[in-house]
């Protein structure tokens, strides 16, 4: 049998598990496994500037296509303490990533080492695994289970932590005949979907609620086929924005307090029926739940059985894979409608896109500074139907949501748990990695952007190109936002004079000369008029350059974006005047009805 160190048999596994990248920064206690990482070949690395940067990276990349698992690596110490927020945010997400670690020698770990921590007692509660080996023929083992579980049930990542002299000794290890573990998904039954499905030919005014969970299993087809069949309304999660075209007949928007449209609170508040699949009612979609459930039935399909009754008892229950249920929930309305035992839901869909036609909020704005409004609807004009979004968190993002269109599945990648800022860039550069044919567009806020501007350079060092359309009015708007509760403007305001760059005014930092100064191309926008000239442009320096490239528009400093000030989808306030004529939203999903 073949002897090689534990560090190359990770590699070798990592490999043979379908690895094609990873992300992260060398450091002593590491170094072995990027010897062999090295001397192995067949992983392309990519090395970030900071290290959380890297779980970030390894997140977009995952994210961007199904089967994806993005790596990040780094030491035990200060490199996985920094990492602990991607993994958090891939845990809260359901997205698999590996997470590996170069750990003090065995004998020092509990010695106060430089740089030793117990990262796995740190990253246990936002891992599905998380480990220190301390046995070097272990580690196969180990690696294996843990592509095992970061594949099975509902997914997620994992953390391996390996001491230094345990990455160093050899073992005994024949790639040859390493098999992959079989991968364990829960699987709804022919009467548990009968049931289901017997409860939604029972309702009146039905609606499925498609999360994140139904583009991870790659489900997305079978879930309009079974909206189809049945005539029956979809609603997409903010997770699960994609898992349908939004100007499909059977859309009807998105729901919440905050990322969610006019037109899709006031359907989902006339439904009387809702069949949850790969969803976890997330509190910003549901807001009050006595709002939320009142006058509804509810069937709730989840990969994890532990998530049904989390938020609320569902009357029925399913613990299954969404790509397993939706199979099922086809085969069975396949043969419903050919026995045309199907009610006709043609007046319920009517209704929904009659409301879809009516409330919609104004985008079209001249003011300078620009209102951020106009900026997403001229990213609908400029940007395609193939473009993939990445966003965090923010006003940006809110806004983004609700004005922006998305037409395929994995074309809106977003951290929809944790929401940390700074994720943004590096997510983005996880996603331009995975598919480098693709129209990538990232949206910030400033104070996101700045979170992880030095990111910006690895896109510059590894020509990795995408745009990075940065709306800027000097301000933490989201908190600003909240603090209106509390009748105050504390702490939030980024406004100072930049002595360097006069002509920007309040506005402070010059992302223009930032991002210039880390080898990127960026632009800035004054006048509504220039962006979608700006847009263009940014695409035509992204494809000639291979850089990112950032197109900064100056935004009014104060905006209000809709969303709810008392926890209750229905009643939504609208800051801003909604659209009353057609030339009020130019760019919606459907014409503006009046």
């Amino acid at each position: 049998m073949a002897r090689m160190t534990a560090a190359r048999a990770a590699v070798e596994i990592l490999k043979l598990e379908g690895v094609t990248d990873a992300f992260g920064v060398p450091g002593a206690a590491i170094n072995p496994f990027y010897a062999a990482l090295k001397a192995s070949g067949g992983i392309d690395h990519t090395l970030a500037r900071h290290v959380e940067g890297a779980s970030h990276m390894a997140e977009g990349f995952t994210r961007t296509r199904p089967g994806n698992i993005g790596v990040c690596i780094g030491t035990s110490g200060p490199a996985g303490t920094d990492m602990i927020t991607g993994l958090y945010s891939a845990t809260g997400d359901s997205i698999p990533i590996l997470c590996i670690t170069g750990q003090a020698p065995t004998a020092v770990i509990h010695k106060e080492d430089f740089q030793a921590v117990d990262i796995a007692s740190i990253a246990k509660p936002v891992t599905k695994m998380a480990v220190t080996v301390l046995e070097a023929a272990q580690v196969p083992g180990v690696v294996q289970q843990a592509f095992h579980l970061m594949r099975s049930g509902r997914p997620g990542p994992v953390l391996i932590d390996l001491p230094v002299d345990v990455q160093l000794t050899e073992i005994e290890f024949d790639p040859e005949t390493y098999e992959p573990l079989p991968v364990y998904k829960p699987s709804a039954s022919r009467p548990q979907v009968e049931k289901a499905l017997g409860m939604l030919n029972a309702a009146e005014r039905p609606l499925i609620v498609a999360g994140g969970g139904v583009i991870n299993a790659d489900a997305c087809e079978l879930l309009l086929e079974f909206a189809e069949l049945t005539g029956t309304p979809v609603i997409p999660t903010l997770m699960g924005w994609g898992a349908l075209p939004d100007d499909h007949e059977l859309n009807v928007g998105m729901v919440g307090l905050q990322t969610s449209h006019r037109y899709g609170n006031a359907t989902f508040l006339e439904s009387d029926f809702v069949l949850g699949i790969g969803n976890r009612w997330a509190n910003r979609h549901t807001g009050r739940l006595d709002v939320y459930t009142a006058g509804r039935t509810f069937v709730h399909v989840d990969i994890e059985p532990t998530q049904l009754g989390r938020i609320f008892a569902p009357d029925f229950g399913i613990a299954s894979d969404a790509k397993a249920a939706l199979e099922l929930f086809v085969e069975a309305a396949r043969e419903l409608k050919a026995a045309d035992a199907l009610p006709d839901r043609s007046a319920w869909t009517r209704s929904a896109q009659e409301r879809k036609a009516r409330l919609q909020r104004r985008t079209h704005f001249d003011d300078i500074p620009i209102k951020p409004q106009r900026v997403y609807e001229e990213m609908n004009k400029v940007f395609g139907p193939d473009t993939r979004y990445v966003s965090t968190i923010g006003l940006s993002q809110i806004a983004g949501a609700q004005m922006l269109h998305v037409r395929r599945p994995r074309h809106w990648i977003n951290c929809g748990q944790a929401g940390p800022l700074g994720w943004t860039v590096p997510a983005a550069l996880g996603v331009a990695k995975a598919d480098p044919e693709a129209s990538v567009v990232a949206l910030s806020g400033d104070y996101d952007f700045q979170f992880m501007i030095e990111e910006l350079a690895v896109g510059a060092q590894h020509r990795i190109p995408y745009v990075h359309v940065l709306v800027n009015n000097a301000y933490l708007g989201l908190i600003r936002q909240a603090q209106r509760a509390f009748d105050i403007d504390f702490q939030v305001n980024l406004e100072f004079e930049n002595l360097n760059s006069p002509e920007l005014g309040a506005y402070g930092v010059d992302h223009i000369k930032v991002a210039e100064g880390l080898g990127c191309k960026a632009l800035r926008v004054t006048d509504p008029r220039e962006l979608a000239a700006a847009f263009e442009h940014a695409l035509k320096l992204a494809a000639e350059h291979r850089v990112p490239v950032v197109v900064e528009a100056i935004l009014e400093r104060v905006t209000n974006i809709a969303m709810s000030t008392t926890n209750d989808i229905s009643a939504v306030v609208e800051f801003e005047e909604v659209a009353t004529e057609a030339w009020h939203a130019p760019t919606s999903i459907r014409t503006l009805k009046t």
